[in-house]
């Protein structure tokens, strides 16, 4: 539990603002509490619109008529993303109470991508009860990612681990290890791998979960990573999302989050199923990718 400890350490240190649109959920409200027993955040609720709001949406969105933004800042979600944008709040933690859909676009509205970015993603810090620590993504926004979506998800969910882990070793998982299948998914996978690698990752794929995990099986299958991945990169929302859901069930994983990436602020969109413990622990993390001046992706 290394990254929650550090993050927990680095929030105490700062008490930074979030903001959280859904403030009165019950969930919510127990969650705020705790933090700021816990000294590790300032709550801030939706406030009034203000001039640096709207210069925010106008910004997260060129082209957009001033009477449009003050309809969409009437809206709790797109207000809140404002005020991260605005810099009136460090990140933006919901989702308790609203579909990933409606968080994503007012992310996109409130505070827009980062730079050279063009795809948000998601990701989930797994947390094992031997003590590993892994980054899962995408495991909650995109469906059916093609090659450049999945070596776009690939550099977001490096960068994450990177802030989180200290070091990101990327596996882009298969069926087939190497070159020892062929088809379709296959193809997708290792032409997301070597866009990856191109771009500078450390990165293995295609490659199976196990050769991924284990050294021994990753050399017994050819393949050259010297160390087990930290970042695991799903070939579909299918994969992704059962696989973390069966680590939890079958593992008794934590599954923090998932957060959003590619967003020039650090953006938390909580599962609808979220505890209060949940929300407290995602809440750390995200203010943690904040101090890091972590660009989520």
């Amino acid at each position: 539990m290394a990254v929650l400890q550090d993050a927990e350490a680095g929030a105490r240190a700062s008490r930074a603002k979030v903001v959280f649109p859904e403030w009165d959920e019950p969930r919510i409200a127990a969650a705020r509490t705790r933090l700021v027993a816990q000294g590790l955040a300032e709550p801030v609720p939706v406030g009034p619109v203000d001039d640096a709001q709207r210069a925010a949406l106008l910004r997260a969105r060129p082209g957009m008529k001033p009477g449009i933004a003050e309809r969409m800042l009437a809206r709790p979600l797109i207000r809140a993303a404002a005020m991260v944008g605005a810099g009136q709040a460090a990140a933006m933690v919901a989702g308790a109470d609203h579909p990933t859909a409606k968080v994503i676009e007012a992310a996109l509205l409130g505070i827009g991508l980062a730079p050279g970015v063009a795809l948000p993603s998601s990701f989930f810090l797994m947390v094992f009860p031997d003590g590993r620590e892994l980054i899962f993504a995408d495991c909650a926004v995109n469906t059916d990612p093609d090659d450049k979506a999945l070596a776009a998800i690939a550099r977001a969910s490096a960068a994450s681990a990177a802030a989180l882990l200290g070091r990101a070793r990327v596996a882009l998982l298969s069926y087939s290890t190497g070159r020892s299948g062929s088809g379709p998914s296959v193809d997708r996978v290792r032409a997301a791998a070597e866009a990856a690698g191109a771009a500078g990752l450390e990165v293995t794929g295609p490659v199976q979960a196990d050769a991924a995990l284990n050294a021994a099986i990753a050399h017994k299958k050819g393949v050259a990573a010297a160390e087990p991945a930290n970042t695991l990169i799903f070939p579909d929302l299918d994969a992704g999302n059962i696989a973390y859901k069966l680590c939890q069930e079958l593992a008794g994983a934590q599954a923090v989050g998932p957060f959003l990436q590619g967003f020039a602020r650090p953006v938390c969109d909580l599962s609808r199923g979220a505890s209060v413990d949940d929300i407290v622990a995602a809440t750390t993390v995200t203010l943690s990718l904040a101090q890091d001046g972590q660009e989520a992706g």
